[in-house]
């Protein structure tokens, strides 16, 4: 079963002003002169981390990781906004922009994209808009914001497989009901920015903990802090909520409907078979509507991109398409 590469540093990186007062920061890895691809990220929010670069093969690939806006070490930081409205410039079509504002700043002309979770809704909507600068497309924990996905998953459905950490999500609102809306996202958009910065990082804090204690098959203390820490689940926390409320800014199901555009594009599909966050369904569906596209469902794994499964298969698709041009 294949597992990461070696830990490597970065040999670039920089801040790319994206406009609207972001900048995103940006780093390349591996070799220069290798098959350019671009890491997109879970959350959104939720920032790169070095084992992202260990997916690829360093001596075949130019790597390229970005934190999206308002998160990770992109500026300004959402866990230091003041009202929602600081949110108004952070959208799906924002981000896909600067998706090609990076790949023109850096001077690739395709690139494969490489995306996870909310990382594969980015994917699916870039590779939808700009088709002929995609390469290749590694999709892992399918999640494209339609409302059954949503539903699912913050408004009760999986509750009814995790009662226990479901308490814990549900413990602002109880605390909170003056923050109460018709729907438990649009509540906890009222805590998450309630005038009480306690009251927000309580909200905070419960929303990223009940993300971290179900994306994997069994309990990983250390995700589940890291997801905790108050800088993090501020940011990771706002801007998932903020494109919840607002389904992404896209219909329903657009990118579903939409993937027949994909046809022409290599692709690889890995999915957890017990991934409770982002169910299998989706990954399903997607299939269906872009049947080239090869699918994996992992009979023993939940949703995070590092369980031994997932991982074997997404380093067996980096690998295979390591040499393609």
């Amino acid at each position: 079963m294949r597992s990461f590469y070696p830990e490597i540093e970065p040999y670039a990186s920089g801040m790319l002003d994206v406009g609207d007062g972001q900048r995103i920061y940006w780093e390349e890895s591996g070799n220069p002169e290798g098959k350019p691809v671009v890491f997109l990220h879970g959350g959104p929010g939720g920032g790169t981390s070095p084992n992202h670069r260990r997916l690829f093969d360093p001596a075949r690939y130019r790597i390229v990781l970005f934190d999206q806006r308002g998160c990770g070490r992109s500026t300004p930081h959402v866990s230091e906004a003041s009202a929602p409205s600081d949110l108004d410039s952070n959208t799906t079509w924002h981000l896909v922009a600067d998706i090609e504002r990076l790949r023109e700043d850096r001077g690739i002309d395709r690139w494969m994209v490489f995306g996870g979770s909310w990382g594969s809704t980015l994917a699916l909507a870039y590779a939808e808009t700009h088709t002929d600068r995609v390469t290749e497309l590694i999709l892992r924990g399918i999640f494209t914001l339609r409302a059954t996905e949503l539903d699912w998953f913050y408004e009760g459905g999986a509750q009814a497989i995790a009662p226990d950490l479901w308490e814990g999500y549900m413990a602002p609102i109880d605390a909170h009901p003056r923050s109460k809306e018709r729907t438990l996202i649009g509540t906890y958009r009222n805590l998450l920015w309630d005038e009480d910065p306690e009251v927000a990082l309580e909200a905070a804090v419960a929303w990223s903990t009940w993300e971290a204690s179900t994306i994997t098959l069994e309990p990983r203390p250390d995700v589940i802090e890291h997801f905790a820490e108050p800088r993090q689940a501020l940011a990771f926390a706002r801007i998932e909520n903020h494109y919840f409320v607002h389904q992404g800014w896209m219909e329903d199901g657009l990118l579903i409907r939409d993937a027949d555009k994909l046809r022409d594009i290599p692709g690889v599909i890995v999915h957890g078979r017990y991934d409770l966050c982002t169910p299998a369904f989706t990954a399903w569906d997607l299939h269906h509507r872009w049947p080239e596209a090869e699918l994996h469902l992992i009979k023993d794994a939940g949703h995070a991109f590092d369980e031994p499964g997932i991982l074997d298969a997404l380093i067996t698709a980096t690998d295979r398409f390591a040499d393609a041009r």
